[in-house]
């Protein structure tokens, strides 16, 4: 009989057995009529859009992360995460493991702040290509700075706040890093997944910015443009 105290460490599942193990809970859970949502990565990086390697590599900048984000991106490239749903502020997963049943997974994204929200709205409203740019999914060089580095609508770590039902002590556990991973796969399917996450209405924060467009150009209706020639150049120019 095996005793606690002589167990010194615990191996870690392969490719093959976590890959094994979630096919059988997919099936399963289809089984029961419940609709799973796995993170599937095809190609080389864990992300290939614009959105979804910045979130990654927004994770990979703090140190708090650092530790165990290597064995996240093994168990997502390895199709662990077996369910991934994105919804305003937070997200729920489930990862599978060596056991049976997958742990469950929740991460919580705080809301975006009224002021760094506004401020967001202001930026995008000086030229309204740029939501256009946006909605389709797509995104504009001139934005970058806003989402990203210090103060950039992307999350910092004391944003995020997440729990995972396994045994694992660590702050981070593999899991998580895991699904925080899915995430950036998520953002190459429908990047606007990111508003829906940092708690931001996209219908309403497009209607304010244009409004805010609109509102700034009637401003300035009134207001002689510099480029209209004067009546008496007119006629010194032409010899009106």
């Amino acid at each position: 009989m095996s005793k606690y105290w002589e167990v010194t460490e615990y191996s870690q599942p392969d490719a093959r057995q976590l890959q094994q193990n979630a096919k059988a809970t997919v099936k399963r859970e289809k089984a029961k009529g419940k609709e799973m949502q796995p993170v599937t990565i095809s190609g080389r990086k864990v992300a290939a859009s614009w959105w979804g390697q910045a979130w990654c590599e927004n994770l990979e900048r703090y140190a708090d992360f650092e530790s165990r984000l290597d064995r996240g991106k093994r168990y997502v490239r390895t199709g662990a995460v077996v369910d991934l749903k994105i919804q305003k502020g937070k997200v729920q997963a489930r990862v599978q493991g060596r056991r049976k049943t997958p742990y469950k997974i929740e991460i919580r994204i705080s809301p975006l702040s009224e002021e760094r929200c506004q401020y967001a709205i202001g930026q995008c409203e000086k030229r309204i290509e740029n939501l256009e740019s946006l909605m389709r999914g797509e995104f504009p060089g001139e934005l970058k700075a806003l989402f990203v580095g210090d103060g950039g609508l992307f999350p910092s770590p004391r944003e995020i706040s997440f729990n995972c039902s396994c045994p694992d002590w660590a702050l981070m556990c593999k899991h998580v890093a895991a699904v925080l991973y899915g995430i950036g796969a998520r953002f190459d399917e429908n990047p606007l997944l990111f508003f829906e996450l940092r708690g931001i209405d996209v219908e309403k924060f497009v209607d304010v910015a244009i409004a805010g467009r609109i509102d700034r150009m009637l401003e300035n209706a009134d207001k002689p443009s510099s480029r209209i020639i004067p009546d008496e150049c007119l006629t010194e120019l032409f010899g009106l």
